[in-house]
């Protein structure tokens, strides 16, 4: 724009970078950073260097240079009338798990593994939940695997890079052939290798074309409570009505 009246050198550099990292999709090393914007290494060492230390980047493990972080969403996430992920989703949750009368709980992604960042008990006399803090590697979580599938393509290949770390070439392509399954169906419904007896149905909790967060639910059968189909639907409709209140979509 010629006509603007103030200009700020140094933070349209850092807006550069993060444009560049946006739109790239994976790690970029400072050369390469310093290729595609026409500029040395010396005129965007220092912003680089800022850039991670206040956490709106970050150097990838396995892969030699830096890629965003989630900052820029969770300050996106904080602004009216956007509901944040909690206040959006904790009362749905409550109203699902006595619906159903089971527990249920908010996975999300960190760096290679799911993080539990929320849980509602069972309101029922007997139950099994997922404490709030659990982390399991995303190959091996049904959070992880919604996470995935339900990221757009330039974020996938970043992630593969981190999450693929120690998995053999057989257990990768099953990854890869069932998240195609999970994008497609809108749902990850799979027997849990940790507790007997327990299917974990999990849904994404969608904003921006991404999967934010991934609602899953240990599903326990027991006489009087309804079966596996319908527990698929509840929680699906439970994500889809907390996405729908995070966007500010009627």
């Amino acid at each position: 724009m010629s006509d603007r009246k103030y200009t700020a050198p140094a933070l349209e550099k850092g807006l550069d970078i993060l444009d560049l990292l946006a739109s790239h999709g994976q790690a970029m090393t400072l050369s390469q950073i310093s290729v595609a914007m026409q500029k040395s290494v010396g005129e965007i060492f220092r912003m680089i260097h800022v850039l991670e230390f206040k956490g709106f980047i970050e150097t990838v493990p396995g892969a030699e240079g830096y890629a965003l972080t989630n900052r820029l969403f969770r300050l996106g996430m904080a602004r009216a009338p956007v509901k944040t992920l909690l206040e959006a989703a904790l009362p749905q949750m409550r109203e699902l798990a006595a619906r159903v009368e089971q527990s249920c709980h908010l996975a999300q992604a960190s760096r290679e593994q799911i993080v539990v960042v929320a849980r509602i008990e069972n309101p029922g006399y007997y139950g099994y939940s997922v404490r709030t803090g659990h982390r399991r590697d995303i190959v091996e979580a049904t959070s992880g695997m919604v996470l995935y599938a339900f990221q757009p393509p330039p974020v996938q290949i970043r992630w593969r890079e981190m999450i693929f770390n120690g998995v053999s070439k057989a257990g990768r392509a099953a990854f890869l052939a069932n998240a195609e399954r999970v994008a497609q169906q809108g749902y990850w419904r799979a027997e849990s290798d940790l507790v007997p007896n327990v299917i974990d149905v999990s849904s994404p909790i969608m904003a921006d074309g991404a999967a934010i967060a991934a609602l899953t639910m240990p599903y326990i059968h027991k006489r009087g409570v309804r079966a596996v189909d319908e527990i698929i639907a509840e929680v699906k409709a439970t994500a889809a009505a907390i996405s729908r209140e995070i966007q500010g979509v009627a």
